[in-house]
């Protein structure tokens, strides 16, 4: 299975303060809205995405259909494939795509240890 760019988005108390941080660790700001109280925070290969207000957990992040770089890959597996493989194989979802749709969509679950693992296709 082919789940894309992977990241892992941080709820944060204060996205100032973070990216301060994170910049101080090398990141740079790469995408987001400061005023909208999010940003995604990249270094090398490494993505996090800070979001103020948004969300009460951190959340494991897949983007089927980019790379890294928020490129659009050549081959991806579609999220409403990824959630047929989930469902199939006993795996609970909390939120589900449409599988009448195509384009972006979305998925939630959560790891047997109680993660948040969002599947967020853009493409």
């Amino acid at each position: 299975m082919k789940l894309g760019a992977f990241s892992t988005s941080l709820s944060v108390k204060d996205i100032k303060a973070s990216k301060q941080f994170y910049e101080t660790l090398g990141f740079s700001v790469f995408a987001g809205d400061l005023d909208k109280n999010y940003l995604i925070m990249k270094n090398g290969n490494a993505l996090i995405g800070l979001f103020q207000g948004m969300f009460e957990e951190n959340i494991l992040t897949f983007n089927p259909g980019w790379d890294e770089n928020a490129q659009t890959l050549p081959d991806f597996d579609d999220v409403r494939s990824i959630q047929k493989h989930l469902k199939n194989n006993g795996v609970t979802l909390i939120n589900e795509a449409d599988e009448a749709s195509t384009g972006p969509a979305s998925i939630v679950l959560k790891d047997p240890d109680g993660n948040t693992i969002l599947i967020d296709q853009h493409v």
